[in-house]
């Protein structure tokens, strides 16, 4: 393990299932949100003044957020978020967001399950500005699993 490296954090891709393939849908400058945690609740005990326990109740997932360079033409990715903020058309996808290493193999796969757009935004337009419009997706899931 003396030449062991952590693998870096920019060389990843994020695929949905079920949609269109698009390379544009693939690549994204950032992702937020792979964390879990449980949510605790407090039980105090008779006669014990001391300290409350605290046990594990179930775990929660935060967000999912996606940041890329605003696509044009419009993607299939962009099509799924515009159909269920629009229509109401809520047909969750699973995505699956791999690190990759330097020779495009897979380090590892996180498998989030049946995600749904909860909030699609683009960044401020600025004539004072010479920034690319970044547009951001959060999507709300049940739970991801690891590989």
């Amino acid at each position: 393990m003396a030449t062991y490296y952590p693998p870096v954090g920019f060389h990843f891709k994020v695929e949905f299932t079920g949609l269109d393939k698009n390379d544009n849908d693939t690549r994204f400058q950032a992702v937020t949100g792979l964390s879990v945690e449980y949510e605790t609740e407090g039980v105090k005990e008779g006669g014990e003044n001391r300290f409350e326990h605290t046990l594990p109740v179930r775990t929660k997932y935060p967000d999912l957020t996606l940041k890329r360079g605003l696509v044009l033409p419009d993607s299939p990715l962009f099509d799924w978020c515009m159909k269920a903020f629009q229509e109401r058309a809520f047909s969750p996808s699973d995505v699956i967001i791999t690190l990759l290493n330097e020779e495009h193999d897979p380090i590892r796969t996180w498998n989030i399950v049946k995600a749904w757009p909860k909030k699609w935004a683009v960044t401020e337009l600025n004539a004072e500005n010479s920034a690319i419009v970044i547009e951001s997706l959060d999507l709300r899931y049940q739970y991801f699993t690891v590989k």
